[in-house]
C-alpha cells in the first residue's frame, strides 16, 4: 500500500516535532517542508535531507506529489494557508485553532466537504493514552452520567514563539485559542452524552501592566444540557507543567494527572484513578503520555483515515466549536455576563 505524502508547512519548535512524527510513523512520508525563514529552512534540510524544503508554501503545494498539507504555522496565518490547501486538492491536517474567528472554521470547513477532503484538527490530547482512556471509561458507563468536571492546567509562561507572534494579541486571535482551547475541546468530548454546551461564563486577569489581553489567569464554567458543568480553568504564572481532570457522574469519579518540567517532557509522570461509589482502583496505562507522543499517534490516525476510511480525531466541526467556545469565553469576559452559545456554535 502506497504511502500518505505529507507536504509540512511551517518547521518552527513545534514543526520539527510534526516532522519527527511523520518521519517516524509506518505509512506516513514526508516529502517536503516549507519554511520561511532561512535559519529554519537550513535545519529542515540538515535533519531533512531527503525533502524538498522551500521558502514558499505555495511551491511546495504545486507539487503533485504530496497528499496531505500540514499546517503548522503562527494562528493567525492558519486560514490563509488552510485554504489553499484545499484549493490545491489536498487533505488538511490543522494545529490548533482552526481558525482565530469562528467564520474562519466554517469557511475551510465549507471548502473541503465539497472536494471530498479531509479535515482534521490536531487536538492530540483526544489520542492520549491518559486522557483517552477517561474518555474511553465514561462511555463505557464507568461513571453514570458525567455531572461535573474540572480540567485545570498549572504551568510557566508560553513561549514567545517566532518573532514574538504569541505575544501579539492580533496574530493570537484571543489568548484563549492557545492553550484552553484543548480543555473546551476535552470537555465538550468528556460530556458528548449530554450534548453540546449551551452557554459560557468566564474571567480572566493579567499580571503584566498595560497589557490584560495577555490572560495569565483564566478559568471558565461550560453549561451543558441536563444540568451538567464542566470547569476549565488554567495559570500560566506558575512554574513546570501539570494538569489534572477530575470528572464525577452519577455513579463514580475519575481523577487523572500529569506532570513534567514542562509541555513536552518525554519522562513525565501520570496516573489516573476511579472510583466505583464504593472502592478506589488505580487504572494501569499500558504506554507513555504527553504530547509528543501523542502527536505520532495523530499521525499515524491521520493515515488510518485516508487508507481505512477511519474518522480522523477530531474533525473540522469539532475545530469549529472548540473556536466557538474560545470566542464566546472571551465576550464573556469582555461583558462580565454568562454568554449563550447560540450565534457561535457550527
Amino acid at each position: 500500500m502506497t504511502n500518505v505524502r505529507f507536504g509540512l508547512i511551517g518547521y518552527g519548535a513545534w514543526g520539527s516535532h510534526h516532522a519527527h512524527a511523520i518521519e517516524k510513523t509506518d505509512g506516513a512520508e514526508l516529502v517536503g517542508i516549507a519554511a520561511p525563514s532561512e535559519e529554519t529552512r537550513s535545519a529542515a534540510q540538515s535533519a531533512y535531507p531527503g525533502a524538498v524544503v522551500c521558502a514558499d508554501y505555495r511551491d511546495l503545494l504545486a507539487r503533485g506529489d504530496i497528499d496531505v498539507g500540514d499546517v503548522v504555522m503562527p494562528s493567525d496565518l492558519h486560514f490563509e494557508v488552510g485554504q489553499a490547501v484545499l484549493e490545491s486538492g489536498k487533505h488538511l491536517l490543522m494545529e490548533k485553532p482552526m481558525g482565530i474567528t469562528v467564520e474562519e472554521c466554517r469557511k475551510l470547513e465549507d471548502m473541503a466537504r465539497p472536494k471530498e477532503r479531509l479535515l482534521a484538527v490536531g487536538f492530540e490530547l483526544r489520542l492520549s493514552e491518559l486522557w483517552g482512556t477517561v474518555k474511553q471509561m465514561v462511555e463505557e458507563g464507568a461513571v453514570g452520567n458525567p455531572q461535573y468536571a474540572i480540567i485545570e492546567l498549572w504551568r510557566r509562561p508560553y513561549r514567545h514563539g517566532s518573532q514574538g507572534w504569541r505575544f501579539d494579541i492580533k496574530r493570537v486571535g484571543n489568548w484563549i485559542l492557545e492553550e484552553p482551547i484543548h480543555f473546551f475541546d476535552l470537555a465538550r468530548w468528556y460530556f458528548a452524552r449530554l450534548g453540546n454546551p449551551v452557554s459560557v461564563y468566564a474571567c480572566a486577569n493579567s499580571k503584566q501592566p498595560g497589557h490584560p489581553e495577555l490572560q495569565d489567569n483564566f478559568s471558565a464554567i461550560v453549561r451543558f444540557p441536563k444540568g451538567g458543568h464542566a470547569v476549565i480553568t488554567q495559570t500560566l504564572s506558575a512554574f513546570e507543567h501539570h494538569q489534572a481532570v477530575k470528572l464525577t457522574g452519577t455513579q463514580g469519579a475519575l481523577w487523572a494527572r500529569w506532570s513534567g518540567a514542562m509541555d513536552r517532557d518525554l519522562h513525565p509522570t501520570s496516573s489516573l484513578k476511579y472510583f466505583d461509589g464504593e472502592n478506589i482502583h488505580d487504572i494501569l496505562l499500558s504506554r507513555p503520555t504527553g504530547e509528543v507522543f501523542e502527536l505520532e499517534d495523530e499521525i499515524a490516525a491521520l493515515v488510518r483515515a485516508l487508507r481505512d476510511g477511519e474518522p480522523p480525531a477530531a474533525t473540522g466541526i469539532d475545530g469549529i466549536w472548540s473556536v466557538a467556545l474560545c470566542q464566546a469565553a472571551q465576550e464573556s469576559i469582555n461583558q462580565g455576563t454568562e454568554v449563550s452559545l447560540q450565534d457561535f456554535q457550527p
